[in-house]
């Protein structure tokens, strides 16, 4: 039988990567004679990867942005991320607790995100995580990539993982999309990355710290998703 699997998203939910993304953001948007995005104004752009965070600035401020010209500053922006990881950035509180008790339980744990797969898999390594993960699966480690469901569904099977008893965790309304549209039951973070709260996507529970996350309520979740199907 397929282990239960808990899938997560990487920027905003278990790791907090804002001051590192907000810096490589700030060097690319000087090489394109834009002001600095202070960390207030950033929530407005962050949640689809660095070329739409450049596309949102630049729009904030009504200034045109050339393909050429976005594709250099979203260059610069990938190199800058790239070489200094992990930077700043490091887990949530309480995401270390999350993952021993999830493990303890016989839980799968996977990371399903619209980071590239090369600098997930680095910052997670720098991190000492990696051992905790049977699957990090990036943007463009598949030909899709969340809302798409597949990316979600993919993850899962990578990771040897059952999709009936299966839980996403993430920040934000492409991620509670995603896997509604998988028909998996999803736990949003309210700390996350997104301009609005996410109660307003509708997931299936909403948490506060990772304190709240533990295996008796994805296994509810799961339940009530899949009544057919029992925990063990």
């Amino acid at each position: 039988m397929q282990r239960p699997i808990i899938v997560f998203d990487l920027d905003g939910t278990l790791i907090d990567t804002a001051p590192d993304l907000l810096e490589s953001l700030n060097h690319s948007l000087a090489a394109g004679d834009l002001p600095a995005v202070d960390e207030i104004g950033f929530k407005g752009f962050v949640g689809h990867g660095g070329r739409v965070m450049i596309e949102r600035a630049f729009a904030a401020r009504q200034k045109a942005l050339a393909a050429a010209e976005h594709d250099r500053l979203h260059s610069l922006f990938v190199d800058h991320y790239t070489i200094n990881i992990p930077g700043k950035s490091r887990p949530y509180p309480g995401v270390l607790p999350a993952i021993a008790r999830f493990e303890e339980a016989g839980y799968l744990l996977a990371i399903c995100t619209n980071k590239y797969e090369a600098n997930s898999l680095a910052l997670i390594e720098a991190l000492g995580m990696t051992k905790h993960f049977a699957a990090i699966a990036g943007q463009d480690t598949f030909a899709f990539r969340k809302p798409d469901p597949r990316h979600l569904l993919e993850t899962i099977r990578r990771a040897g993982g059952d999709p009936d008893r299966a839980v996403m965790v993430g920040d934000s309304q492409t991620d509670i999309d995603t896997a509604k549209a998988a028909g998996i039951p999803v736990v949003a973070v309210d700390f996350g990355y997104t301009d609005r709260h996410v109660s307003e996507f509708e997931p299936s529970r909403v948490i506060s710290h990772f304190d709240e996350l533990t295996p008796d309520l994805a296994a509810r979740l799961i339940a009530a998703a899949h009544p057919a199907r029992q925990m063990p």
